[in-house]
């Protein structure tokens, strides 16, 4: 057993002094870290957690809905705002895991939560690039079923779990991150980083830098906006493909569209091909249609997960028809 350190953060300028220190990792709700250090891919010297910050989730003056990164999932999820205004972030939180798990994690955790994929998990007998750089993948020839068909690179083919993110990636989410220095805002869609040759490198978070509050901005297509996630099985487990869609429409027109896929990438994947084939036109069967193929004509599947191309385009393209009122 590996002997760890238990540190409790005295605020956000104590967590941000400790989260700097060698062999310090934070801890919110321990959904995914601790579960990981049990199978030995995490080995902190030091645990300090940060449960205790800001939980609040209120909105600001602008508009915007500003989350504290200690909020708990199931607290998001019931939020009365966030129900009203973001559909799609509530249904994705509420597909997202059991109802132990969502009282337990927070969003600060789960958008830094690592790659469910099981070679990395296998800490004992599987080679991965993400765990340990240069060692190589075993997930290519292995088994495929759950891994990446967008975005991958010959030293990954993981993908990013969470359903949480995908529905924020659509939502043009902004995160606040604080350091010593101060407070710098990015957009989600930057946060996470394609693998490349360095899948070990997942966030844009400097050394010292933690994720302090998720922003939500004013949105013309959250209200029509819904979340679809396809799995294995209806239980907890994690998606094949999502989709996260919202739609502003003026009468058969699209003025406006948002797009996030999950479970075909190493971070929330936006549709940005799908989004500008769709912008401006009539919401059709048929423009639905040649949207997902946009989208996903340079995909890259695997043999055990070609089947993920099709699926996905066809989930987009339902989705959409359901938030345009269109008949399938």
């Amino acid at each position: 057993m590996t002997p760890v350190s238990y540190l409790r953060a005295d605020g956000a300028v104590d967590a941000i002094r400790l989260s700097a220190l060698h062999g310090h990792r934070l801890l919110g709700g321990g959904t995914n870290l601790v579960d990981l250090m049990r199978k030995g891919v995490e080995r902190p010297a030091v645990l300090v957690d940060v449960s205790g910050l800001s939980a609040l989730i209120e909105e600001a003056a602008d508009g915007s809905l500003v989350i504290g990164a200690a909020a708990r999932n199931a607290a998001v999820a019931a939020h009365p705002l966030v129900r009203a205004r973001y559909p799609m972030l509530a249904r994705a939180i509420l597909g997202g895991a059991s109802a132990q798990i969502r009282n337990m994690a927070t969003v600060g955790g789960n958008l830094l939560q690592r790659t469910r994929c099981l070679y990395f998990a296998d800490a004992a007998g599987s080679r991965c690039n993400k765990r340990e750089p240069g060692s190589g993948c075993d997930a290519r020839g292995g088994f495929t079923r759950y891994h990446a068909i967008l975005g991958a690179s010959p030293a990954c083919i993981a993908t990013h779990p969470s359903d949480m993110a995908v529905a924020l990636a659509a939502l043009d989410a902004r995160l606040h991150l604080a350091n010593a220095a101060g407070v710098r805002t990015v957009a989600l869609l930057d946060f996470h980083q394609l693998p490349g040759d360095r899948p070990d490198i997942e966030t844009i978070l400097a050394p010292g830098e933690m994720i302090v509050a998720i922003e939500l901005p004013p949105s013309d297509v959250a209200a029509r906006s819904t979340y679809r996630k396809v799995r294995d099985r209806a239980s907890y487990a994690f998606a094949l493909v999502s989709v996260a869609a919202g739609l502003a429409l003026d009468g058969d027109r699209i003025v406006d569209v948002r797009i996030a896929l999950g479970g075909v990438a190493a971070k929330p994947w936006r549709a940005l091909r799908a989004e500008a084939a769709l912008r401006g036109g009539p919401a059709t069967a048929e423009a639905f249609a040649r949207a997902a193929a946009a989208e996903f004509a340079d995909a890259e599947p695997l043999p055990g997960n070609a089947f993920k191309v099709p699926l996905a385009m066809r989930t987009l393209a339902a989705v959409l028809t359901e938030l345009s009122g269109e008949r399938a």
